[in-house]
């Protein structure tokens, strides 16, 4: 606005100097004012349009939050950015970014993969862990350990039916979990296959590990331990005709007695349930089924999944 007024006085005084000098304006000099003060606003009014109709940078990071900015920087490690109407910059790592759409229309996509995919360390026994792409809000279903707790023996189809059904439970309550995204159970698999990790090792390696080695961020670890008893009940039944003579004078009896011998099973369970995130344990729980009855865990694992942090009522 001062660079208004000061445009305004010169154009005033070279255009009638002599009025300037007595302090009048002629007819002409305020109808040459008043095209200037208009064309002076109209260039201010297109300049603050342009300024407030400026298009800004867009970041997408990898938990989905999107930052309207102006880039400023850019190196092989992080961003510098400024929001709008402010001049500080703001530092943001790449590893967090997954695209950034640039106001000129050009768009630049981050993969990390090729930084991580063949990251090696050795864990604490000396085995070489190999880092997968790490794809943040992704939960991975572990191996279920079935073992029976008495003679300590493991089932590995029982192992993969129990992860295998606990997968499928979290995929029917996808929505409940969101924004969480369920790691695909042959991906699982295949990169645990690759590290040598299998249902009867898996307790053994660390979580951080296992992280590393699936690429997620969340992880759900199950067990179930078992004992088999059985029980006998027996059932009697007696039943017994008399027969009068034609004398009234003898009684005749005959008695039958029959019983009855089962064999009951009882598979008495315990479920352990455990929820990482980060490498942190954000939930522990364990339940005994309430009825002592074949596959009765199934129902403990339901139990227990929707009352975790990761379940949401919708």
């Amino acid at each position: 606005m001062l660079l208004f007024y000061k445009f305004r006085e010169y154009i005033l005084e070279k255009a009638d100097p002599k009025s300037q000098r007595v302090g009048k304006f002629n007819l002409n000099t305020m109808n040459f004012t008043k095209v200037i003060t208009v064309i002076l606003i109209m260039f201010v009014s297109v300049f603050t349009f342009a300024q407030g109709g400026k298009k800004l940078d867009k970041i997408i990071k990898r938990d989905y939050q999107i930052i309207e900015c102006t880039i400023a920087k850019m190196s092989d490690k992080e961003v510098e950015y400024s929001l709008p109407g402010e001049t500080m910059r703001i530092a943001l790592e790449v590893s967090q970014i997954a695209r950034i759409d640039f106001a000129s229309g050009r768009s630049q996509t981050f993969d990390i993969s090729a930084n991580n995919a063949n990251t090696v360390s050795p864990d604490d026994s000396g085995h070489i862990i190999t880092s997968a792409e790490m794809k943040p809000n992704t939960i991975a279903v572990l191996p279920v350990p079935y073992v029976n707790s008495g003679t300590m023996e493991s089932s590995e189809e029982m192992a993969k039916f129990a992860q295998s059904d606990l997968y499928n439970k979290l995929l029917d309550k996808s929505a409940n979990l969101f924004p969480l995204t369920v790691q695909d159970l042959r991906v699982t698999n295949s990169l645990l296959h690759k590290a040598g990790i299998d249902y009867k090792n898996i307790d053994e390696t660390p979580i951080e590990d296992l992280q590393k080695i699936l690429g997620v961020d969340n992880i759900v670890a199950a067990k179930v331990s078992y004992t088999i008893t059985e029980g006998s009940t027996a059932s009697t039944y007696n039943s017994g005709s008399a027969k009068v003579s034609d004398n009234n004078k003898k009684l005749k009896t005959s008695d039958i007695s029959t019983t009855n011998a089962s064999t009951q099973t009882y598979y008495n369970y315990m479920v352990y349930f455990d929820m990482y995130k980060n490498g942190t344990k954000i939930y522990s729980q364990t339940r005994k089924p309430f009825l002592n009855i074949k596959d009765s865990w199934i129902d403990s694992i339901s139990y227990l999944l929707k009352r975790s942090p990761i379940y949401v009522k919708r």
